[in-house]
């Protein structure tokens, strides 16, 4: 066995196991590399020429590319301007009877209708005599329903058989201004769903389908969405933000210059240091006096 193993030029096993694992007189070139662990192909006394050095392989990972700044996403806030909302009180209304006795009441025969408005929520009702109503000047769809019932509450205190029936918001408009100008001229002549008259209105008319809602979209980069409801103008906004991004205008040096002042007020204060109180003297029996007479001080000490 000594000699079949010197012949593979292996040293002999009286000088210890190394370089060769024995498992019952079968030496590691005799088995299959599936069954031999990994760091028997490693062990310090093999012969030269017997077997390779082992040397531990390490995948080099790639260095990470240097991380490019990228540009902010840009915050569009949507301003609700006004929520129009109408609903039914099932009976018929007396228009005289409320202007003689109603408060913050209008009545104009030659519109047969009766306009009456609230201070909280600010908001604007045109009543009708078939028990019709519309509200309008709300700033959000709970707002307008808070207005609505106040003033079913208003009718019915003044004798009449109220039911709140049929509340429904009918039109919703918002604004939202871009972070950048608009080429309206471009933007009209490529999408035949806008439609920009100079001589009658200074925006883009742009009309959506899906949601349905209505843009006018100025060079400035404001924008008027008016569309069904509060989530139908943000849909609409996300909608055509990729559209008039094709057409903004570079950046002047004040837009840079804003962006700049935006991005500082928006980065996180530096920690101040904080300043350690004066610590006692290590002396628990130092005293300090108080008096001004300069012998009363030694005579302390």
């Amino acid at each position: 066995m000594a000699t079949l193993i010197q012949e593979n030029g292996i040293k002999e096993l009286s000088k210890g196991n190394h370089g060769v694992v024995s498992n019952h007189g079968i030496s590691a070139h005799g088995v299959p590399s599936h069954m031999v662990p990994d760091h028997e192909y490693c062990e310090a006394g093999t012969a030269p020429g017997a077997q390779q050095p082992c040397t531990e392989v390490t995948e080099a990972t790639p260095a990470p590319p240097p991380a490019e700044e990228e540009e902010e996403t840009p915050e569009i806030d949507i301003m609700i301007n006004n929520v129009v909302c109408s609903f039914s009180v099932k009976c018929h209304l007396n228009l005289r009877q409320i202007a003689l006795n109603g408060v913050n009441v209008e009545f104009r025969r030659e519109n047969g209708m009766v306009t009456m408005k609230l201070r909280r929520p600010y908001t604007t009702a045109s009543i009708w005599s078939s028990g019709r109503v519309t509200c309008t000047g709300a700033t959000s769809e709970d707002q307008a329903k808070v207005a609505a019932r106040r003033y079913a509450r208003a009718l019915q205190k003044l004798g009449f058989q109220v039911r709140f029936q049929n509340f429904r918001v009918v039109n919703v408009l918002g604004t939202c201004r871009m972070p950048f100008g608009i080429r309206i001229i471009a933007f009209s002549n490529k999408y035949k769903e806008a439609d920009y008259e100079p001589e009658l209105h200074p925006g883009v008319t742009y009309k959506l389908y899906n949601p349905k809602a209505t843009l006018k979209i100025f060079s400035t980069g404001g924008v008027t969405i008016t569309a069904r409801s509060v989530s139908d103008v943000q849909s609409a906004v996300e909608r055509i933000f990729p559209l008039v991004y094709e057409f903004r205008k570079p950046r002047t040096a004040a837009d840079e210059e804003l962006l700049r002042q935006k991005r500082a007020a928006r980065a996180p204060p530096e920690p101040v240091a904080a300043v350690e109180p004066a610590r006692p003297p290590d002396d628990p029996m130092h005293l300090v006096t108080l008096s001004d007479d300069d012998a009363d001080a030694d005579a302390w000490e």
